[in-house]
């Protein structure tokens, strides 16, 4: 019996089938991000419209305009809560006469009138040892030695006395604010007496006590013009122990006088320098 073509003859053994080849394996190659604003290579860009570039425009000028008032309200902040130079406090007062005192750990100004106060100053952590009233201003001496000025409006100025925590504590500030007159100020110190002109603190001259002597603060009296200082000498005749000052200095026969007036001002020039310093 003849078997059909391509019929698989039953009595042949059947072939071994070849196995099935394994799938094909893609290797994909990593994605690089671009950087942040390269331009895109396969969409070109779109001109926006000209009413959307104006509208990013005003946004950006208007946070620049909110960071700038932000960062100068916080400047204003800082600079109000920044502490005052050498712990001034002053409640200051309008104009008029009044009369000065201490009060505690301040100074106030009363009107002379009705006695209600009318400015207040302190120092934050000091006490006024002394006060003195010249010309509308309060001169004072602090605790610490520093020497201030106000007028009940301003503190004017601030001098500081050298090596004051050696003696001050002991002493306690008598006597050592003394008017000089002319508009200067005595402060006098066991090693030195140095002037200052009461307008705006300028330092006039020093006059430094002798070689085994020391000046008494306490120990002076007023005679006419001069001031009679005390200055006590181990080895020294009771006329080396005392010292007549005024606005000049030690009053000795053909001293050089001093220009303590405060320099002539042109009114059409204004020059903050030194009387005597040269324009460089």
């Amino acid at each position: 019996m003849a078997l059909p073509p391509h019929a698989p003859d039953p009595h042949r053994p059947t072939p071994p089938r070849e196995p099935a080849p394994p799938p094909a394996i893609t290797y994909l190659a990593p994605v690089v991000p671009a950087p942040v604003g390269a331009p895109c290579e396969s969409a070109p860009a779109v001109p926006a419209p000209a009413s959307r570039v104006l509208v990013a425009a005003v946004r950006r000028l208007a946070v620049g305009l909110l960071l700038t008032a932000a960062a100068a309200g916080l400047l204003g902040v800082v600079h109000h809560h920044r502490p005052a130079p050498y712990g001034d406090r002053l409640l200051p007062g309008g104009h008029g006469e009044w009369a000065v005192r201490a009060q505690g750990a301040a100074v106030v100004g009363y009107d002379r009138r009705t006695g209600v106060p009318r400015w207040r100053y302190a120092r934050v952590g000091h006490r006024p040892y002394a006060v003195l009233p010249a010309r509308g201003a309060a001169i004072t001496l602090w605790d610490d030695g520093l020497i201030t000025d106000t007028d009940g409006r301003s503190v004017r100025w601030h001098r500081a006395l050298p090596d004051a925590a050696e003696w001050l504590p002991a002493q306690g500030g008598t006597g050592v604010l003394r008017p000089l007159g002319r508009g200067i100020l005595g402060v006098v110190a066991p090693s030195r007496v140095t002037a200052y002109r009461t307008a705006d603190g300028d330092l006039r001259w020093v006059l430094p006590a002798r070689a085994g002597c020391a000046f008494r603060p306490e120990g002076a009296v007023r005679r006419g013009a001069a001031l009679l200082l005390a200055q006590p000498c181990a080895d020294a005749a009771w006329t080396g122990q005392l010292v007549a000052l005024d606005d000049l200095g030690r009053i000795a026969p053909d001293r050089t006088p001093l220009g303590n007036d405060l320099p002539a001002r042109n009114p059409g020039h204004l020059d903050a320098e030194k009387a005597l310093a040269r324009p460089r």
